[in-house]
């Protein structure tokens, strides 16, 4: 309850608390602009949802229509604006977002439609060599990895310049892929480009490849800033020369003097966060060699389905074998449980993250810890610090040189250290769930048990958000349920990364699921497809359609029967079963609410407006496009008792008795197909 949820037709609205509403038509308590309840339900009680718009006005949802609602998910910690109950202004949100998403999805297209007339370099298959360097891999690939990696490799051996997004967890093996790709094109005779957005993952990319390439006779090169002029000098002609194989660094990479003679590839890690230059300069690029993105940000499967043959992607979502889950746990602020934490870890031969996100006090936490523990061997990141003097004392900590990093979340992309097991994370209530994820994702990435201490003040009360990010955080510590519980968050990061800073925006505005569904739609209609909504039905019967609290006593779970019921994710004959083997037999109401839901998916699939009931009279009113056989209905008119017709569209029949109104309507569906 205060979740906010968005309405099919009345847009985003605060879902206030469930109730039970009296009546014939469940209707006393509200004016009739603000119901939505059958107006000829079975007198009892109807389970509604109460929802709140803007003005104060208030909808009652029967939860037997819980497919009109989801839950609305969009950036955390940044609350939407209520819509006017009604639908006007969630129509003009709607269309204002669909104008924005065709311009940017028609740019993509254009782009694609460019890249199929392209020409890069084609790989010749797998040689030998390729072969050894693949065995020399000392894990074993997941099932994901091995299919990224094929479909990488086709990618190559076609003309067709690649652009593939590669999105994987932290820690699941996408560098591997990337590797492997940049030793097919090397030994097909051409030159690699790895670009990184800051000089500690270039610095991290390139330690990585040496030791990987190493017993290869590969020429691997890093071009940074640090390097001194005649380096520089020296490592262009060579580049322009092709005596370079993989050339590895930030946007220097992208500078006009860097000219690489046979580039054939080019792989780009977190191509979100390099600058609008950088991204135009990419695009350039991109035109006649392959490109790999890698990404630690989810993308929705919606958005997967929606881009296929627009970008290409491929997702690593298996962990890899020997990993094991990071002990979570939350703990008030405790200078002897952190002494204990970080004495545990050194004990073992290994090494301590402690976040701590701000810069202008975090030479008092350096202070406290060289207190707390004398001997400590403590290091500062953050980024505020030279560029030069960050990637020195990060080398240094990933010597060994230092037992602790003390940092701000620049270490929550990319850092890649397996000999780090322990985290501690300073006032964890401030952080996002997203940022939680990803920073506890940097422990963990060896076989060795790791922990993360999310430290929380011991003296307050938390806020309800912090104290559900903690709780999530926590609960969901096995790596497949880790990533589902963060997914939400990350997602609606990862979509805006993918499809640009602008469309974060917008997904805020009416959601992710809606988003997701207005894309979709806009670039099927940009490729000349038929999109066709399923027209909303409204079914008005006498019969009783609720789960009584006495059947199902749990609200939560109630609301979950009813969203499956309308879903139509098992069969009818699935779910009574289901519900059998749960709890028992099914009342009456229960199995009609089945029925209708079933009645429903038949009308949309034939395009009927309404089934409706007064008294003994049944009313089916069919839109102008409606799907029915055409000579059924015209024999139903002829043949059934009281069946009449009009120029309308009503089809009007008479029960024998009113309380066959549910049998009698599937009926008439079925004799319409």
């Amino acid at each position: 309850m205060g979740d906010f949820v968005v309405h099919s037709d009345h847009g985003v609205g605060q879902f206030i608390a469930l109730r039970s509403v009296g009546g014939t038509d469940g209707a006393g308590l509200l004016p009739p602009a603000l119901r939505d309840l059958p107006q000829g339900a079975a007198a009892g009680a109807t389970e509604v949802m109460e929802i709140a718009y803007a003005g104060g006005k208030r909808l009652l949802l029967p939860l037997s229509r819980l497919d009109q609602v989801q839950k609305f998910s969009g950036i955390e910690g940044v609350s939407p604006r209520l819509d006017q109950l009604g639908g006007s202004s969630w129509n003009r949100t709607k269309s204002r977002v669909k104008s924005s998403m065709r311009d940017m999805a028609e740019e993509l297209l254009k782009l694609y439609a460019e890249r199929q007339i392209a020409q890069a370099p084609v790989m010749p298959p797998d040689t030998d060599f390729l072969h050894q360097f693949e065995a020399a891999f000392p894990y074993d690939e997941t099932v994901d990895q091995l299919e990224a990696i094929a479909v990488i490799k086709e990618d190559l051996q076609r003309a067709r310049p690649m652009d593939r997004l590669l999105c994987g967890d932290v820690g699941y093996g996408k560098t591997e892929v990337a590797m492997r790709a940049a030793f097919k094109v090397v030994d097909a005779g051409h030159q690699v480009a790895v670009l990184a957005p800051t000089t500690i993952l270039a610095d991290q990319h390139y330690e990585t490849f040496i030791k990987r390439f190493s017993g290869f006779p590969i020429q691997i090169e890093m071009i940074s800033r640090f390097r001194a002029p005649q380096e520089v000098k020296d490592l262009r002609k060579r580049l322009a020369d092709g005596k370079v194989d993989i050339l590895i660094g930030t946007h220097r990479v992208l500078s006009k003097d860097i000219q690489l003679g046979k580039l054939g590839l080019v792989i780009i890690d977190e191509e979100q966060r390099f600058g609008v230059a950088q991204k135009e300069r990419l695009k350039q690029i991109k035109k006649d060699v392959h490109v790999l993105a890698m990404s630690a940000t989810p993308v929705p499967r919606t958005l997967q389905l929606s881009l296929a043959g627009v970008r290409d992607l491929s997702v690593i979502e298996t962990p890899p074998k020997d990993r094991m889950a990071v002990e979570t746990a939350i703990v008030p602020f405790d200078p002897r449980l952190i002494r204990e934490a970080i004495e545990l870890e050194l004990e073992r031969g290994g090494q301590v993250y402690y976040v701590y996100n701000r810069v202008e006090s975090i030479e008092k936490v350096l202070t406290f810890l060289r207190e707390l523990i004398p001997d400590l061997r403590v290091t500062v990141g953050h980024g505020q610090l030279d560029e030069a003097e960050l990637s020195r004392r990060m080398h240094a900590f990933t010597r060994g040189d230092f037992d602790v990093l003390l940092a701000t979340t620049i270490i929550e992309n990319g850092i890649d250290i397996p000999n780090v097991n322990t985290m501690i994370v300073h006032r964890a209530d401030r952080f996002g769930l997203g940022q939680l994820y990803q920073l506890r994702g940097r422990v963990g990435r060896s076989n060795q048990l790791a922990y993360c201490y999310l430290l929380v003040p011991g003296d307050r009360v938390l806020s309800e958000p912090a104290r559900k990010r903690l709780a999530a955080i926590r609960e969901f510590t096995d790596l497949g349920a880790g990533f589902r519980i963060a997914a939400r968050d990350l997602e609606i990061r990862g979509a805006g990364n993918l499809l640009g800073g602008e469309q974060s925006g917008h997904i805020n505005a009416v959601g992710i699921e809606t988003y997701l569904k207005l894309l979709e739609e806009t670039v099927r209609e940009l490729r000349g497809e038929a999109v066709e909504e399923a027209p909303a039905v409204n079914i008005d019967l006498p019969v009783p359609m609720s789960i009584p609290p006495e059947y199902v006593a749990d609200a939560n779970l109630r609301m979950e029967i009813y969203r499956k019921i309308a879903a139509a994710d098992l069969s009818d004959g699935e779910i009574l079963a289901e519900l059998t083997d749960r709890f028992g037999p099914p009342p009456r109401a229960v199995e009609s609410l089945i029925e209708v839901a079933a009645l429903k998916r038949a009308a949309e699939a034939l395009r009927v407006q309404s089934i409706s009931a007064k008294g003994r009279e049944l009313t089916v009113r069919l839109r102008r496009d409606a799907r029915i056989d055409v000579a059924r209905l015209i024999e139903m008119v002829s043949t059934w008792p009281g069946a009449s017709f009009s120029p309308t569209g009503v089809l009007t029949l008479t029960a024998t008795d009113g309380r066959q109104m549910l049998a009698l309507a599937r009926h008439t569906l079925e004799a319409l197909q």
